[in-house]
């Protein structure tokens, strides 16, 4: 059963600061979530088949790191609506 210090522990880690209600109000919350996690851990899962990645080719899918030369300030200009040689024009948004 959990109590407010309980409640006030997770507040510190969290770094929040909690009313006394508050504190009442996620008692209540953190009790309830605790016996429902509790009804879970009742449930007869013997039967039940597991997943397992058995027969997937588990490969990163992920591309190698390489080093590219890139210009990042040729793209842009090209990509700018307005340009002035090396710079970007833009309106003027303090009088």
């Amino acid at each position: 059963m959990l109590t407010i210090k309980d409640v006030e522990k997770v507040a510190s880690l969290a770094r929040l600061k909690l009313t006394d209600k508050e504190k009442e109000m996620f008692l209540t919350q953190l009790d309830n979530i605790l016996s429902y996690i509790e009804k879970l851990n009742e449930i007869k899962t013997d039967d039940v088949l597991e997943f397992k990645m058995e027969g997937f080719d588990n490969q990163n899918f992920m591309r190698p790191d390489e080093v590219k030369n890139y210009n990042f300030h040729e793209d842009l200009m090209k990509n700018a609506p307005s340009t002035d040689g090396k710079f970007l024009k833009v309106k003027k948004v303090i009088e």
